[in-house]
This record gives C-alpha cells, structure tokens and sequence, in this order.
C-alpha cells in the first residue's frame, strides 16, 4: 500500500470544489497561491462544474492552501470542498488544465 507521506513529510491531498469556480480564474489563482507556499500538483476543470485539486508539500501549507480553497478568488463562490489524502507523489511544479 502506498504511503500519503514522503520520508521528508511531505504529504498529497486531492480536494473536489464545488460550486460557482468554474469561469471566474479559481484555477490559476489556485495555482498562484500554491507556487507562493511551495507546493507542487494541478488545478483542473471537472465535467461536473468543480475543480479538482492535487497539492503536494509540507503538510503546514497544504493545509492552508486548503484552507484558502474554501473561499478561493473573488469572484468564485465555493459551496463545498472535500479533500482526502492520497498517495504522495514527487511533482515539478503546479500546472492547470
């Protein structure tokens, strides 16, 4: 079974937003709030009207980069976020799609 930490404590953790966060830059404002904690993963529409986030890092900034999610940029109006961990896996970067 894989393991949700790296040996340095990094841990991964894969959020559903839902709501109005599709159209109003929740992904690439996500993203710039994930490179300002250090944190790598991906931001991407779902077929559902959510986005999916994976983020990876120090659990410190993933938990507050979960944070942020529940209320996200300006114009986005999230009404839930679900996350749950998931294996750790070493990413380069944050990317949107």
């Amino acid at each position: 079974m894989a393991n949700s930490a790296d040996t340095d404590g990094d841990i991964c953790m894969r959020c559903h937003v839902a709501g109005r966060v599709q159209g109003v830059f929740f992904r690439a404002s996500t993203r710039q709030q994930a490179r300002t904690l250090g944190l790598t993963g991906h931001a991407r529409n779902l077929a559902d009207g959510g986005v999916e986030v994976l983020v990876c890092g120090d659990p410190a900034a993933v938990r507050e980069l979960m944070t942020w999610l529940r209320v996200g940029p300006d114009l986005a109006q999230v009404s839930t976020v679900t996350c749950e961990p998931t294996p750790y896996v070493k990413l380069s970067g944050f990317t949107i799609g």
